[in-house]
């Protein structure tokens, strides 16, 4: 399944856009995100040199409905806080696509990493334009769950085989020695390898082209 890594810019009219950008030095990690009837909970820790100055600051934004103090140290601050306009989480919540927590959002900028379909991938891309929020493709790569790809007993000669350095380069193990550490016969060695490799090629080449097609970055 394709994993993509996105840079997000966040508007000026998102408050913790305007909010970073104001103290471009200071840290906004989202360790949790959830989504109410209407608008959203979060829990942050914010670093920064004041961060009660900071805190004061994000419980004046209109959007900010309430912030509570959760735990504090000279720079950092665990707060948890309701919002009115959760605009970072609309677009991947009306994708249908899981976003990875935590997420760090500095100056304005946050680097997400989502899995998902081709096409919700696609339609995320949709939902950020339509909210307008600027993000660039920085990576698409494949995660292939070998697990579910190949039969048990294909995943395990595959993991046999690369502890035992049949795929190093040189070869620390030969297929005859690859054989006997599975005690199988050398062909049926051979035909569920090729079996195996053959599923991850294909499976790995099907999406290849979402890296080579990567649009230039967007902006809306």
């Amino acid at each position: 399944m394709p994993r993509a890594k996105l840079e997000i810019t966040v508007p000026d009219s998102v408050w913790i856009g305007d909010l970073s950008r104001n103290h471009p030095d200071a840290q906004f990690e989202i360790l949790t995100v959830f989504p109410k009837e209407e608008g959203g909970v979060a829990l942050t820790e914010i670093t920064a040199d004041a961060v009660e100055e900071v805190v004061l600051e994000m419980d004046k934004y209109d959007a900010v409905t309430n912030t509570d103090f959760l735990q504090r140290t000279d720079e950092t601050a665990l707060v948890q806080f309701e919002t009115s306009n959760p605009v970072l989480l609309l677009p991947v919540r009306n994708a249908g696509t899981p976003l990875e927590l935590p997420f760090t959002v500095v100056d304005g900028s946050v680097t997400w990493e989502v899995t998902a379909p081709r096409d919700r991938l696609s339609t995320l891309g949709d939902q950020l334009r339509q909210f307008g929020i600027d993000f660039e493709v920085l990576a698409v790569r494949q995660e292939m769950e070998t697990e579910q790809l190949l039969t048990p007993k294909q995943h395990r000669l595959v993991q046999t085989a690369v502890e035992e350095g049949y795929y190093d380069t040189p070869r620390e193990c030969t297929l005859t020695e690859l054989a006997d550490e599975a005690d199988i016969a050398k062909s049926t060695c051979s035909e569920t390898l090729h079996r195996a490799e053959e599923k991850i090629v294909k499976e790995f080449t099907d999406d290849a082209d979402l890296t080579d097609e990567r649009p230039p970055p967007v902006r809306a």
